[in-house]
C-alpha cells in the first residue's frame, strides 16, 4: 500500500485484468496466419488485375506486330517485332502500320489529307514542292495503278513503302484511310540478322 500511495494513483485504477488474446497478439507483433486458400485467392486476383491492365494497354494504347515481307526495308526487316503507338498524331515521315487487304503492312507517310501528290519518272512532289527523302530506293510512278496528280482525300494519308520497287502502297490502293492506320512505329526489335 505504501507504494500505491506514493505513486499517487487510486487503488481502483490499479486493478489488473489479463489482456485479451487479440491485444496480446498486437503487442507481440504477431499476426494471425493466412490460410493457403487466402494466399491462392490473393495470387489469382493479382494475376487477373495484371492481365486486365496488359490487355487494356495492348488494345487501346499500343500494338505489337511482326513484319512480314520487305516493304519497310531497310528500316524494317522481315521478322522484326514492332511496337506501335495508337494515339500519336500523324505527320509526314512517320513510319506506320496499316491494314490493307486483310494484312498488316508498314509504310511511310509522304502526304497528309488535302495534299496533292505528283509522281513522275524520277521525282515525287507534294503541293508542287519536291520532297527530300532519306530513301535508299528512288521513287517512281512505274507500276502505279492510280493517276497523278492525286489529291489525298479528307481523313486519309498517302503512304509509300520504304522499299520503293514494291508498289503495293498508295500507288496501288490510293490514300489509306485514318481508320485503317493502326498507329506509328515507336520501337523496333530485330529478331533476325542481329
Amino acid at each position: 500500500m505504501d507504494k500505491l500511495e506514493k505513486s499517487g494513483l487510486p487503488e481502483d485504477d490499479l486493478t489488473l485484468t489479463p489482456p485479451s488474446e487479440n491485444e496480446s497478439l498486437e503487442k507481440s507483433g504477431k499476426k494471425k496466419k493466412k490460410s493457403a486458400g487466402r494466399y491462392a485467392a490473393e495470387f489469382f486476383i493479382k494475376i487477373g488485375v495484371t492481365a486486365l491492365i496488359i490487355w487494356a494497354l495492348c488494345s487501346f494504347v499500343i500494338g505489337i506486330y511482326i513484319v512480314h515481307g520487305n516493304s519497310g526495308y531497310p528500316m524494317l526487316k522481315d521478322g522484326d517485332l514492332c511496337i506501335i503507338y495508337r494515339w500519336g498524331e500523324l505527320h509526314t515521315g512517320d513510319e506506320v502500320a496499316y491494314l490493307q487487304d486483310g494484312e498488316i503492312r508498314f509504310g511511310r507517310i509522304v502526304a497528309l489529307p488535302g495534299n496533292v501528290v505528283d509522281l513522275s519518272e524520277e521525282s515525287l512532289t507534294v503541293n508542287g514542292y519536291g520532297v527530300f527523302e532519306d530513301a535508299v530506293y528512288p521513287t517512281t510512278g512505274e507500276g502505279a495503278l492510280i493517276g497523278f496528280p492525286y489529291e489525298v482525300p479528307k481523313d486519309s494519308y498517302f503512304i509509300l513503302n520504304d522499299y520503293r520497287p514494291d508498289v503495293k502502297d498508295s500507288r496501288s490502293y490510293g490514300a489509306i484511310s485514318k481508320e485503317s492506320i493502326k498507329g506509328k512505329v515507336v520501337f523496333i526489335m530485330r529478331r533476325r540478322g542481329i
